[in-house]
């Protein structure tokens, strides 16, 4: 009974030791790619700090030098772009890129060194004949920098959308950015992060199929910025869209238009004859309105939510192909 029982503990603890010495080799491994991350997310941190603090300050100061600032919409001369407000707009461009970046990074990284290079230089078969089975492995190599990632990810995030918000008056006073922009519409929600989940499924299933470093992230980066760009043409149609028309000219621009153009007196849409003030013009074409197809602001969280979960579905996609390839290389059990 005493040597069931100290076989048993024994395994337990060998397990126990296989997966806590997977986890500690992965990150002396990749302890360089661990130290960049801290650094990239601290000075993205850093920029959004500053923005948020004394590069608003100094912006709204110069603004108000310049005798403007009675109202939040810029009066004649008070759109003039002064350095304070360069800087400010600089660094928050600055927090913003890195974002926009992350994912493109992470599908390299995970291609190249995190899979590619392991399968090239026989390491992760070394690993394999040890105490670690080829899906812990690659559990490991998904778990760990996804936790990373995702965390990094979600404070910019959280610092961008706090700068965001704190600022907008500024950006009204000096017409910057709009809250649909790329760039912007991604920071500012959850696609961030989901991009940079995305990016690492990709990049992992591009190293399985390529087993090599170098065309494994070719193929990581490229297959990524696919996948992104099919979603940023996209996006647009994730919601239904609304619509706004006016008799005489086009509705203002006050969100996200999609469309726009002429209505004729049956209600179809036609191409805009560009008429102008032209009434013979008008008439002849039969055009008695225009319309603008439109998100509002309104519509800034169902498009982010919807596309955030195509993101997430994409990269379980990626991360159940790359279970199924592995467990087809190797005949294990996945």
């Amino acid at each position: 009974m005493t040597a069931v029982t100290t076989i048993e503990t024994s395994a337990v603890a060998t397990s126990t030791r296989g997966t806590r010495g997977l986890l500690w080799a992965m990150l002396r491994l990749h302890r360089w790619a661990l130290w960049f991350w801290l650094l990239l997310v601290a000075v993205g941190a850093g920029a959004l700090l500053w923005a948020y603090g004394p590069g608003a300050d100094a912006a709204w100061a110069e603004y108000h030098k310049m005798g403007c600032g009675s109202t939040t919409e810029p009066g004649l001369g008070c759109d003039y772009v002064g350095p304070a407000y360069t800087r400010y707009d600089t660094v928050v461009s600055l927090g913003t890129g890195i974002l926009g970046l992350v994912p493109f990074l992470t599908a390299a990284w995970a291609g190249a060194a995190l899979i590619g290079r392991e399968l090239e230089s026989g390491t992760a078969q070394l690993a394999w004949t040890q105490s670690v089975s080829p899906a812990r492995w690659l559990a490991a190599k998904l778990t760990v920098p996804a936790a990373l990632l995702v965390s990094g990810t979600l404070l910019l995030t959280l610092l961008h959308r706090m700068v965001w918000s704190a600022d907008g008056p500024l950006r009204a006073a000096m017409g910057s950015r709009s809250w649909y922009q790329g760039a912007t519409f991604e920071a500012n929600g959850t696609l961030a992060t989901a991009y940079a989940v995305l990016g690492l499924a990709v990049g992992v299933l591009a190293g399985l199929l390529q087993r090599r470093a170098l065309p494994a992230l070719g193929l990581a980066v490229l297959g990524l910025a696919l996948l992104t760009t099919v979603l940023g043409t996209l996006r647009p149609y994730l919601w239904p869209l609304e619509t706004l028309t006016n008799k005489h000219e086009y509705p203002a621009y006050i969100g996200m238009v999609i469309d726009e153009g002429a209505l004729i007196s049956t209600g179809a849409r036609v191409p805009d004859p560009i008429c102008v003030d032209d009434a013979k013009c008008l008439a002849e074409h039969d055009i008695v309105g225009f319309y603008r197809d439109y998100h509002p602001s309104s519509h800034f969280w169902p498009l982010q939510l919807v596309e955030t979960g195509i993101a997430l579905a994409l990269a379980a996609l990626a991360v159940l192909i790359a279970f199924r390839l592995l467990n087809r290389r190797t005949g294990a059990a996945v």
